[in-house]
């Protein structure tokens, strides 16, 4: 988690260099959207944490992926503080020796990263500020990684 920004392709091009063997190489940038869901102008999003629980509540997310993929590497890293439009908020990547395990641990690292770490979340705008919080389809999207582990432990 940090309070400056950071470059994504500078975080790819790292991570990439630490890596083996491995066949498949995934990234996701999240970036601050310069308008709210209502259409409306946003100044900046701004991202409040206590640092303490939210890295911890990143690390467990982490730590799931690596045990439900076949994934070696993961690298998060998260703003929080204030963030303009088209700054990074968030940077995922994965690595394993196939792609399939790769898109699917980056996919699921940011499902539980946007509904699940502990960020509370306000956009600032020409006339105040918002709460904003994690929409219905986010939820579905996170919910769905919970019914296809309930469907494989039932399988095995």
């Amino acid at each position: 988690m940090t309070e400056a920004g950071f470059d994504p392709a500078a975080r790819l091009a790292t991570f990439s260099a630490s890596l083996g063997d491995e066949g498949a190489v995934v990234s996701f940038t999240g970036r601050a959207r310069g308008k709210a869901k209502d259409g409306n102008a946003v100044g900046a999003l701004v991202l409040e944490t206590y640092r303490g629980v939210t890295l911890a509540s990143m690390q467990a997310i982490a730590g799931d992926a690596h045990e439900r993929f076949a994934i070696t590497h993961s690298h998060v890293v998260h703003r929080a503080g204030r963030i303009l439009p088209g700054e990074a908020i968030v940077f995922v990547a994965t690595a394993s020796p196939h792609r399939r395990a790769a898109f699917e641990a980056a996919d699921y690292l940011m499902d539980r990263l946007k509904t699940e770490a502990v960020f509370w979340k306000r956009e600032e705008h020409g006339d105040g500020a918002s709460w904003i919080e994690p929409t219905a389809q986010d939820q579905k999207d996170t919910v769905r990684w919970l019914q296809s582990e309930g469907e494989e432990n039932a399988r095995n």
